[in-house]
Protein backbone atom coordinates (compact mmCIF):
# COMPACT_ATOMS: atom_id res chain seq x y z
CA UNK A 1 0.00 0.00 0.00
CA UNK A 2 1.34 3.40 -0.92
CA UNK A 3 2.55 5.28 2.13
CA UNK A 4 2.80 9.06 1.89
CA UNK A 5 5.17 11.22 3.90
CA UNK A 6 2.31 12.10 6.24
CA UNK A 7 1.16 8.50 6.62
CA UNK A 8 -2.08 9.39 4.85
CA UNK A 9 -3.46 6.93 2.35
CA UNK A 10 -5.35 9.04 -0.09
CA UNK A 11 -7.00 6.13 -1.88
CA UNK A 12 -8.99 5.38 1.29
CA UNK A 13 -10.07 9.00 1.58
CA UNK A 14 -11.19 9.07 -2.05
CA UNK A 15 -13.09 5.82 -1.72
CA UNK A 16 -14.86 6.95 1.44
CA UNK A 17 -16.00 10.15 -0.26
CA UNK A 18 -17.08 8.31 -3.41
CA UNK A 19 -18.97 5.70 -1.35
CA UNK A 20 -20.92 8.38 0.51
CA UNK A 21 -21.63 10.17 -2.77
CA UNK A 22 -23.10 6.91 -4.09
CA UNK A 23 -25.49 6.94 -1.13
CA UNK A 24 -27.05 10.15 -2.42
CA UNK A 25 -27.69 8.62 -5.84
CA UNK A 26 -28.87 5.37 -4.30
CA UNK A 27 -31.38 7.00 -1.96
CA UNK A 28 -32.74 9.20 -4.73
CA UNK A 29 -33.11 5.98 -6.70
CA UNK A 30 -35.12 4.52 -3.82
CA UNK A 31 -37.68 7.25 -4.39
CA UNK A 32 -38.22 6.09 -7.99
CA UNK A 33 -37.59 2.34 -7.97
CA UNK A 34 -40.68 0.15 -8.23
CA UNK A 35 -41.66 -2.47 -5.63
CA UNK A 36 -39.01 -1.49 -3.09
CA UNK A 37 -40.38 0.16 0.04
CA UNK A 38 -39.01 3.49 1.17
CA UNK A 39 -40.12 6.44 3.31
CA UNK A 40 -41.94 8.16 0.45
CA UNK A 41 -42.39 7.05 -3.16
CA UNK A 42 -42.79 8.90 -6.42
CA UNK A 43 -45.92 8.42 -8.51
CA UNK A 44 -43.49 7.56 -11.31
CA UNK A 45 -41.66 4.32 -10.48
CA UNK A 46 -39.53 2.11 -12.71
CA UNK A 47 -38.96 -1.63 -12.38
CA UNK A 48 -35.86 -1.54 -14.59
CA UNK A 49 -34.15 0.70 -12.05
CA UNK A 50 -33.82 -2.32 -9.77
CA UNK A 51 -31.17 -3.89 -12.00
CA UNK A 52 -29.04 -0.74 -11.87
CA UNK A 53 -29.35 -0.37 -8.10
CA UNK A 54 -28.45 -4.01 -7.53
CA UNK A 55 -25.06 -3.15 -9.01
CA UNK A 56 -24.04 -1.46 -5.73
CA UNK A 57 -26.72 -2.65 -3.30
CA UNK A 58 -24.90 -5.80 -2.08
CA UNK A 59 -21.60 -4.12 -1.19
CA UNK A 60 -21.95 -0.34 -0.86
CA UNK A 61 -22.31 -0.34 2.96
CA UNK A 62 -19.73 -3.09 3.33
CA UNK A 63 -17.26 -0.80 1.57
CA UNK A 64 -17.79 1.85 4.25
CA UNK A 65 -17.19 -0.66 7.04
CA UNK A 66 -14.13 -2.04 5.23
CA UNK A 67 -12.64 1.44 4.90
CA UNK A 68 -13.48 2.27 8.51
CA UNK A 69 -11.70 -0.86 9.69
CA UNK A 70 -8.63 0.04 7.64
CA UNK A 71 -8.61 3.61 8.94
CA UNK A 72 -8.87 2.45 12.54
CA UNK A 73 -6.03 -0.01 12.01
CA UNK A 74 -3.77 2.70 10.58
CA UNK A 75 -4.41 5.22 13.33
CA UNK A 76 -4.15 2.91 16.35
CA UNK A 77 -0.32 2.78 16.44
CA UNK A 78 -0.24 6.58 16.77
CA UNK A 79 -3.00 7.17 19.36
CA UNK A 80 -3.73 5.42 22.64
CA UNK A 81 -6.84 3.27 22.74
CA UNK A 82 -8.45 5.30 25.52
CA UNK A 83 -7.90 8.59 23.70
CA UNK A 84 -9.11 7.11 20.44
CA UNK A 85 -12.27 5.81 22.11
CA UNK A 86 -12.97 9.30 23.42
CA UNK A 87 -12.37 10.90 20.04
CA UNK A 88 -14.49 8.35 18.20
CA UNK A 89 -17.31 8.60 20.74
CA UNK A 90 -17.35 12.37 20.43
CA UNK A 91 -17.30 12.21 16.64
CA UNK A 92 -20.00 9.53 16.36
CA UNK A 93 -22.32 9.49 19.37
CA UNK A 94 -23.01 13.22 19.62
CA UNK A 95 -23.92 13.46 15.89
CA UNK A 96 -26.04 10.31 16.30
CA UNK A 97 -28.11 11.86 19.08
CA UNK A 98 -28.46 15.13 17.19
CA UNK A 99 -29.50 13.21 14.08
CA UNK A 100 -32.14 11.22 15.97
CA UNK A 101 -33.66 14.20 17.76
CA UNK A 102 -33.40 16.80 14.98
CA UNK A 103 -32.27 15.70 11.52
CA UNK A 104 -34.29 12.50 11.07
CA UNK A 105 -37.59 13.97 12.30
CA UNK A 106 -38.70 15.33 8.87
CA UNK A 107 -38.21 11.87 7.39
CA UNK A 108 -40.65 10.30 9.85
CA UNK A 109 -43.03 13.26 9.55
CA UNK A 110 -43.28 13.27 5.76
CA UNK A 111 -43.49 9.47 5.64
CA UNK A 112 -46.46 9.46 8.03
CA UNK A 113 -48.00 12.43 6.22
CA UNK A 114 -47.71 10.73 2.82
CA UNK A 115 -49.53 7.68 4.23
CA UNK A 116 -52.20 9.93 5.78
CA UNK A 117 -51.42 8.62 9.25
CA UNK A 118 -51.15 12.07 10.85
CA UNK A 119 -52.48 15.57 10.39
CA UNK A 120 -50.18 18.43 9.26
CA UNK A 121 -48.37 20.16 12.08
CA UNK A 122 -44.62 19.66 12.38
CA UNK A 123 -44.03 21.03 15.88
CA UNK A 124 -46.86 18.99 17.35
CA UNK A 125 -45.47 15.90 15.65
CA UNK A 126 -41.95 16.59 16.91
CA UNK A 127 -43.18 16.75 20.48
CA UNK A 128 -44.84 13.35 20.10
CA UNK A 129 -41.76 12.00 18.30
CA UNK A 130 -39.41 12.76 21.20
CA UNK A 131 -41.90 11.53 23.81
CA UNK A 132 -40.92 7.90 24.62
CA UNK A 133 -44.44 7.07 25.88
CA UNK A 134 -46.37 8.66 23.02
CA UNK A 135 -49.44 6.83 21.73
CA UNK A 136 -49.02 8.29 18.22
CA UNK A 137 -48.42 5.71 15.44
CA UNK A 138 -48.17 2.71 17.79
CA UNK A 139 -47.47 0.34 14.89
CA UNK A 140 -44.22 2.23 14.21
CA UNK A 141 -42.89 2.11 17.78
CA UNK A 142 -39.58 0.76 18.96
CA UNK A 143 -38.70 0.34 22.67
CA UNK A 144 -38.05 4.12 22.72
CA UNK A 145 -41.24 5.18 20.96
CA UNK A 146 -41.02 6.85 17.58
CA UNK A 147 -37.41 7.90 18.06
CA UNK A 148 -35.24 6.37 15.32
CA UNK A 149 -31.93 6.76 13.53
CA UNK A 150 -33.18 5.73 10.06
CA UNK A 151 -30.34 6.09 7.51
CA UNK A 152 -27.83 6.93 10.27
CA UNK A 153 -27.80 3.30 11.48
CA UNK A 154 -24.24 3.08 10.15
CA UNK A 155 -23.05 5.36 12.99
CA UNK A 156 -24.01 3.18 16.02
CA UNK A 157 -22.83 0.05 14.22
CA UNK A 158 -19.49 1.67 13.49
CA UNK A 159 -19.11 2.82 17.10
CA UNK A 160 -19.86 -0.66 18.47
CA UNK A 161 -17.45 -2.36 16.06
CA UNK A 162 -14.76 0.19 16.90
CA UNK A 163 -15.29 -0.41 20.62
CA UNK A 164 -14.87 -4.17 20.16
CA UNK A 165 -11.66 -3.71 18.17
CA UNK A 166 -10.25 -1.31 20.76
CA UNK A 167 -11.04 -3.77 23.56
CA UNK A 168 -9.40 -6.68 21.75
CA UNK A 169 -6.65 -4.72 20.02
CA UNK A 170 -3.77 -6.56 21.71
CA UNK A 171 -5.11 -9.86 20.37
CA UNK A 172 -5.71 -8.46 16.87
CA UNK A 173 -2.28 -6.83 16.87
CA UNK A 174 -0.66 -10.11 17.86
CA UNK A 175 -2.54 -11.96 15.11
CA UNK A 176 -1.61 -9.38 12.49
CA UNK A 177 2.08 -9.67 13.40
CA UNK A 178 2.31 -13.46 13.34
CA UNK A 179 4.68 -14.82 10.72
CA UNK A 180 2.17 -17.24 9.24
CA UNK A 181 -0.34 -14.45 8.61
CA UNK A 182 2.28 -12.14 7.09
CA UNK A 183 3.39 -14.92 4.75
CA UNK A 184 -0.15 -16.10 3.99
CA UNK A 185 -1.09 -15.62 0.36
CA UNK A 186 -3.99 -13.28 -0.21
CA UNK A 187 -6.07 -15.95 -1.96
CA UNK A 188 -6.09 -18.07 1.21
CA UNK A 189 -7.12 -15.12 3.35
CA UNK A 190 -9.86 -14.36 0.83
CA UNK A 191 -11.03 -17.98 0.91
CA UNK A 192 -11.27 -17.77 4.70
CA UNK A 193 -13.43 -14.63 4.80
CA UNK A 194 -15.51 -16.01 1.92
CA UNK A 195 -16.18 -19.20 3.90
CA UNK A 196 -17.07 -17.26 7.05
CA UNK A 197 -19.51 -15.02 5.21
CA UNK A 198 -21.04 -18.00 3.42
CA UNK A 199 -21.61 -19.65 6.81
CA UNK A 200 -23.30 -16.47 8.11
CA UNK A 201 -25.45 -16.28 4.98
CA UNK A 202 -26.50 -19.93 5.29
CA UNK A 203 -27.25 -19.94 9.02
CA UNK A 204 -28.38 -16.39 9.90
CA UNK A 205 -29.87 -14.65 6.87
CA UNK A 206 -33.31 -16.26 6.96
CA UNK A 207 -33.73 -16.19 10.73
CA UNK A 208 -32.45 -12.64 11.21
CA UNK A 209 -33.57 -10.43 8.30
CA UNK A 210 -32.10 -6.96 8.11
CA UNK A 211 -33.55 -4.49 10.64
CA UNK A 212 -30.72 -1.97 11.26
CA UNK A 213 -31.99 -1.89 14.85
CA UNK A 214 -28.61 -3.00 16.31
CA UNK A 215 -29.95 -5.38 18.95
CA UNK A 216 -31.53 -8.04 16.71
CA UNK A 217 -29.62 -7.60 13.44
CA UNK A 218 -27.37 -10.64 13.73
CA UNK A 219 -26.89 -11.46 10.06
CA UNK A 220 -25.88 -7.89 9.30
CA UNK A 221 -23.53 -7.93 12.29
CA UNK A 222 -21.92 -11.14 11.09
CA UNK A 223 -21.44 -9.63 7.64
CA UNK A 224 -20.37 -6.10 8.49
CA UNK A 225 -18.18 -6.94 11.48
CA UNK A 226 -16.37 -9.55 9.39
CA UNK A 227 -15.78 -6.90 6.72
CA UNK A 228 -14.63 -4.46 9.41
CA UNK A 229 -12.10 -6.96 10.80
CA UNK A 230 -10.97 -7.87 7.27
CA UNK A 231 -10.25 -4.20 6.61
CA UNK A 232 -8.39 -3.91 9.91
CA UNK A 233 -6.08 -6.81 9.01
CA UNK A 234 -5.74 -5.85 5.33
CA UNK A 235 -4.33 -2.44 6.26
CA UNK A 236 -1.42 -4.17 8.03
CA UNK A 237 -0.52 -6.67 5.30
CA UNK A 238 1.37 -5.09 2.43
CA UNK A 239 1.62 -8.43 0.62
CA UNK A 240 -2.17 -8.77 0.46
CA UNK A 241 -2.52 -5.21 -0.77
CA UNK A 242 0.04 -5.71 -3.53
CA UNK A 243 -1.75 -8.85 -4.70
CA UNK A 244 -5.11 -7.10 -4.53
CA UNK A 245 -3.95 -4.21 -6.73
CA UNK A 246 -2.10 -6.48 -9.16
CA UNK A 247 -5.21 -8.60 -9.73
CA UNK A 248 -7.63 -5.71 -10.24
CA UNK A 249 -8.48 -6.75 -13.82
CA UNK A 250 -9.35 -10.23 -12.61
CA UNK A 251 -11.67 -8.72 -10.00
CA UNK A 252 -13.32 -6.66 -12.73
CA UNK A 253 -14.05 -9.71 -14.88
CA UNK A 254 -15.31 -11.73 -11.92
CA UNK A 255 -17.47 -8.86 -10.66
CA UNK A 256 -19.15 -8.38 -14.04
CA UNK A 257 -19.74 -12.13 -14.33
CA UNK A 258 -21.33 -12.34 -10.86
CA UNK A 259 -23.50 -9.31 -11.50
CA UNK A 260 -24.61 -10.74 -14.85
CA UNK A 261 -25.58 -14.05 -13.22
CA UNK A 262 -27.61 -12.24 -10.55
CA UNK A 263 -29.47 -10.14 -13.11
CA UNK A 264 -30.05 -13.17 -15.33
CA UNK A 265 -31.55 -15.08 -12.42
CA UNK A 266 -33.78 -12.15 -11.51
CA UNK A 267 -35.20 -12.26 -15.05
CA UNK A 268 -35.82 -16.05 -14.84
CA UNK A 269 -33.28 -16.96 -17.50
CA UNK A 270 -32.12 -19.97 -15.49
CA UNK A 271 -35.50 -20.78 -13.90
CA UNK A 272 -33.98 -22.31 -10.76
CA UNK A 273 -35.13 -19.85 -8.09
CA UNK A 274 -38.22 -21.98 -7.39
CA UNK A 275 -35.90 -24.73 -6.11
CA UNK A 276 -34.10 -22.48 -3.64
CA UNK A 277 -35.88 -23.86 -0.57
CA UNK A 278 -35.96 -27.49 -1.72
CA UNK A 279 -32.55 -28.10 -3.26
CA UNK A 280 -29.34 -27.83 -1.23
CA UNK A 281 -27.33 -27.53 -4.44
CA UNK A 282 -29.40 -24.63 -5.76
CA UNK A 283 -29.21 -22.83 -2.41
CA UNK A 284 -25.46 -23.40 -2.29
CA UNK A 285 -25.04 -22.06 -5.82
CA UNK A 286 -27.04 -18.95 -4.93
CA UNK A 287 -24.93 -18.38 -1.83
CA UNK A 288 -21.63 -18.83 -3.67
CA UNK A 289 -22.59 -16.34 -6.39
CA UNK A 290 -23.95 -13.77 -3.94
CA UNK A 291 -20.96 -13.93 -1.59
CA UNK A 292 -18.50 -13.88 -4.49
CA UNK A 293 -20.31 -10.86 -5.94
CA UNK A 294 -20.04 -9.09 -2.59
CA UNK A 295 -16.30 -9.63 -2.19
CA UNK A 296 -15.04 -9.21 -5.74
CA UNK A 297 -16.71 -5.80 -6.03
CA UNK A 298 -14.97 -4.73 -2.82
CA UNK A 299 -11.65 -6.03 -4.16
CA UNK A 300 -12.30 -4.32 -7.49
CA UNK A 301 -12.81 -0.84 -6.05
CA UNK A 302 -9.88 -1.23 -3.64
CA UNK A 303 -7.62 -2.49 -6.43
CA UNK A 304 -8.35 0.33 -8.83
CA UNK A 305 -8.20 2.93 -6.07
CA UNK A 306 -4.81 1.57 -4.99
CA UNK A 307 -3.57 1.73 -8.58
CA UNK A 308 -4.78 5.20 -9.53
CA UNK A 309 -5.72 7.22 -6.43
CA UNK A 310 -2.93 6.42 -3.97
CA UNK A 311 -0.87 9.55 -4.68
CA UNK A 312 -3.72 11.88 -5.59
CA UNK A 313 -4.26 14.66 -3.09
CA UNK A 314 -6.15 17.87 -3.80
CA UNK A 315 -8.14 20.65 -2.11
CA UNK A 316 -11.30 18.79 -3.18
CA UNK A 317 -10.22 15.71 -1.23
CA UNK A 318 -9.42 17.78 1.85
CA UNK A 319 -12.87 19.37 1.60
CA UNK A 320 -14.52 15.96 1.24
CA UNK A 321 -12.68 14.55 4.26
CA UNK A 322 -14.20 17.22 6.48
CA UNK A 323 -17.60 17.38 4.79
CA UNK A 324 -18.40 13.68 4.44
CA UNK A 325 -20.07 13.14 7.84
CA UNK A 326 -22.34 16.24 7.72
CA UNK A 327 -23.28 15.42 4.11
CA UNK A 328 -24.10 11.85 5.14
CA UNK A 329 -26.27 13.02 8.03
CA UNK A 330 -28.13 15.61 5.96
CA UNK A 331 -28.61 13.96 2.58
CA UNK A 332 -31.59 11.63 3.14
CA UNK A 333 -33.62 14.21 5.03
CA UNK A 334 -33.02 16.70 2.22
CA UNK A 335 -34.01 14.13 -0.43
CA UNK A 336 -37.30 13.43 1.35
CA UNK A 337 -37.94 17.12 1.99
CA UNK A 338 -37.34 18.21 -1.61
CA UNK A 339 -39.14 15.18 -3.04
CA UNK A 340 -42.20 16.02 -0.93
CA UNK A 341 -42.16 19.57 -2.29
CA UNK A 342 -41.69 18.47 -5.91
CA UNK A 343 -44.19 15.60 -5.92
CA UNK A 344 -47.37 17.75 -6.21
CA UNK A 345 -45.88 19.49 -9.27
CA UNK A 346 -46.00 16.20 -11.25
CA UNK A 347 -42.77 16.97 -13.10
CA UNK A 348 -41.71 14.15 -15.47
CA UNK A 349 -39.12 11.94 -13.83
CA UNK A 350 -36.54 12.65 -16.54
CA UNK A 351 -36.53 16.28 -15.40
CA UNK A 352 -37.40 15.76 -11.73
CA UNK A 353 -34.50 13.38 -11.00
CA UNK A 354 -31.69 15.81 -11.93
CA UNK A 355 -33.56 18.62 -10.19
CA UNK A 356 -33.86 16.54 -7.02
CA UNK A 357 -30.17 15.66 -7.24
CA UNK A 358 -29.13 19.31 -7.70
CA UNK A 359 -31.31 20.45 -4.80
CA UNK A 360 -29.96 17.72 -2.52
CA UNK A 361 -26.32 18.43 -3.35
CA UNK A 362 -26.88 22.18 -3.00
CA UNK A 363 -28.64 21.65 0.33
CA UNK A 364 -25.79 19.46 1.63
CA UNK A 365 -23.21 21.99 0.49
CA UNK A 366 -25.05 24.94 2.02
CA UNK A 367 -25.75 23.00 5.21
CA UNK A 368 -22.10 22.08 5.61
CA UNK A 369 -20.95 25.65 4.98
CA UNK A 370 -23.25 26.83 7.78
CA UNK A 371 -22.29 23.96 10.09
CA UNK A 372 -18.53 24.43 9.86
CA UNK A 373 -18.81 28.14 10.69
CA UNK A 374 -20.75 27.50 13.90
CA UNK A 375 -19.05 26.11 17.01
CA UNK A 376 -22.31 24.58 18.28
CA UNK A 377 -23.27 22.97 14.97
CA UNK A 378 -19.73 21.74 14.42
CA UNK A 379 -19.94 19.98 17.76
CA UNK A 380 -23.35 18.52 16.90
CA UNK A 381 -22.06 17.15 13.58
CA UNK A 382 -18.78 15.73 14.87
CA UNK A 383 -16.49 18.40 13.42
CA UNK A 384 -13.63 20.29 14.98
CA UNK A 385 -14.58 23.79 16.13
CA UNK A 386 -14.14 26.50 13.48
CA UNK A 387 -10.73 28.14 13.39
CA UNK A 388 -10.88 31.83 14.20
CA UNK A 389 -8.92 34.32 12.15
CA UNK A 390 -5.57 35.53 13.45
CA UNK A 391 -6.99 39.00 14.22
CA UNK A 392 -9.86 37.62 16.25
CA UNK A 393 -7.47 35.25 18.03
CA UNK A 394 -5.18 38.14 19.04
CA UNK A 395 -8.16 40.17 20.30
CA UNK A 396 -9.36 37.22 22.37
CA UNK A 397 -5.89 36.73 23.84
CA UNK A 398 -5.63 40.45 24.67
CA UNK A 399 -8.94 40.34 26.53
Amino acid sequence: MTRTDTGRRYELDWLRSIAFALLILYHIGMYYVADWGWHIKSEQTFTGLQDLMILTNPWRMSLLFLLAGMALSLVLPRISRLKLLGLRSKRLLIPLLFTMFVVVVPQVYFEALSQQLIQPGYLQFWWQYVNPVTDLLPDHHSPIGLLTWNHAWFIPYLWCYSLLVLLFYPLLKSISQTRWLQQLQGRYALALVFALMFWAWWTLRAEFPSTHALVDDWYNHAKYFLVFIAGFLLARQDLWWQQLVANRRLWLVMALCCYSLIIAERHDIFAVSAQFDTSVWVKTLFGVVLIANHWVWLLLVLGYAGAYLAKTNSPLLRYCNDAVLPWYILHQTLIILFASWLKPLAIPAIAEFPLLLILTVAGCWLGYEVIRRSALLSWCFGLKPPVRSAGVQRQAEAV
